[in-house]
């Protein structure tokens, strides 16, 4: 087994290094956009502007928060492969591109709840000791609460990114060149599965491990500021 596990790296160590890339990539660009998408989405589940007793903002941001936690994301996957080519078919999308997009879909809808419940967890007297002060309530929120609420939502952030580079092997059902679509080929080279299989799992557990040990570390050293 050891000798056959020595064997599949040696040959093909570069596809696993390619696959390995593709999904720290597919990772950090889903959770970029998933911050930038889940900030808007926060402030809008936030939002008290009303039309009548309906708050707009909050009813769609909501809904599509819960649908998108309510269903499994290989469905969503799906659903945004075969629909995006059509409903977007003069963007020409690569396979890439729709997998990528449901990812960060996906991803926005939890990041915007870690960044709404940072923000709610700042002391509410600091927005109005701010607006004492003479600010409105924007000014407030950029200088005042989201500093601090930067301290609640970080190492959540990171969490998410780790737990994004293990989902992203759903994608491989699309062969979009990660980790485990690599896996499939190499398998399917060699009619071997357990050692490849057993090199794919080594190499998420070291990145996940070592991440998760920097986000521990992380906590550790806001946590010692704050004292």
């Amino acid at each position: 087994m050891l000798a056959n596990i020595e064997k599949v790296w040696n040959g093909y160590w570069n596809l696993f290094l390619t696959g390995l890339g593709y999904t720290l990539l597919l990772s950090f660009i889903t959770v970029l956009a998933g911050c930038v998408i889940g900030f808007f989405l926060a402030l809008m589940r936030m939002s008290k502007w009303e039309i009548g007793k309906v708050k707009p903002l909050s009813v769609v941001a909501g809904i599509f928060i819960e649908v998108v936690r309510g269903t499994p994301l290989l469905l969503q996957l799906y659903f945004f492969y075969f629909l995006l080519p059509d409903l977007l078919s003069f963007l020409d999308l690569s396979e890439f591109a729709c997998i990528t997009i449901a990812l960060c879909l996906n991803s926005a809808a939890y990041v915007s709840e870690i960044i709404r419940a940072g923000i709610q967890a700042v002391d509410k007297g600091q927005t109005e000791a701010a607006r004492c002060l003479g600010l409105d309530s924007r000014q407030a929120m950029i200088h005042v609460v989201m500093p601090q609420a930067v301290k609640n939502i970080l190492p959540a952030l990171c969490n998410e990114f780790v737990t994004m580079i293990k989902e992203t092997s759903l994608a491989s059902t699309f062969f979009v060149g990660e980790l485990m679509t690599q896996y499939k080929s190499i398998s399917g080279a060699l009619y071997l599965t357990i050692e490849p299989l057993i090199i794919v799992g080594i190499i998420y557990f070291i990145v996940t491990f070592g991440l998760s040990k920097c986000v521990l570390a992380l906590e550790r050293r806001m946590n010692a500021g704050e004292q």
